[in-house]
């Protein structure tokens, strides 16, 4: 009798043996299925987005001073992972090596903006901003600037 190849895998906290092959399948589904970035993955974007192509050192630095305390191999460890998922791109020409955003900001927010609107609102933007001005105290300011937003939309 042939014995099968197995591997190790840890699903939601469970050991379990698998067929060596299964296991590499499940890893490549999970790997195509994440195409939204997570909490610190968002974290790290906010910092490219504000201060523009950045070292994972300055990446680190701005984080622990600003957001909450992080190791930075960490921090390196999740750049690199979202350099695989397409998030990142790295430049390696110099000795440091440099991280910027793959995607622009404004077209990352709509994604998960949409994302939020379908699954949360079903669909309806219109829900999503009456739960926005509902909850929120607004400036004076802040209300004009969406008034004439409400008045561009009606123009169109």
């Amino acid at each position: 009798m042939k014995r099968l190849k197995t591997a190790l895998m840890t699903l939601k906290g469970v050991n379990i043996f698998l067929p060596e092959k299964a296991c590499l399948i499940i890893f490549q589904m999970k790997k195509e299925t994440s195409n939204e970035p997570t909490r610190s993955e968002l974290e790290i974007l906010q910092v490219l987005w504000e201060f523009g192509p950045s070292t994972a050192r300055f990446v680190n630095d701005h984080l622990n001073q600003h957001i909450r305390p992080v190791i930075y191999m960490s921090t390196l460890k999740l750049m690199q992972i979202m350099v695989e998922k397409g998030f990142l791109e790295k430049d390696e020409t110099n000795m440091k090596h440099i991280y910027r955003p793959a995607q622009e900001e404004s077209k990352t927010k709509a994604l998960l903006l949409d994302r939020v609107v379908d699954t949360i609102f079903k669909g309806s933007a219109g829900n999503l901003m009456m739960q926005l001005l509902g909850d929120k105290k607004m400036s004076e300011e802040e209300m004009e600037t969406f008034r004439e937003l409400i008045k561009k939309m009606d123009q169109k």
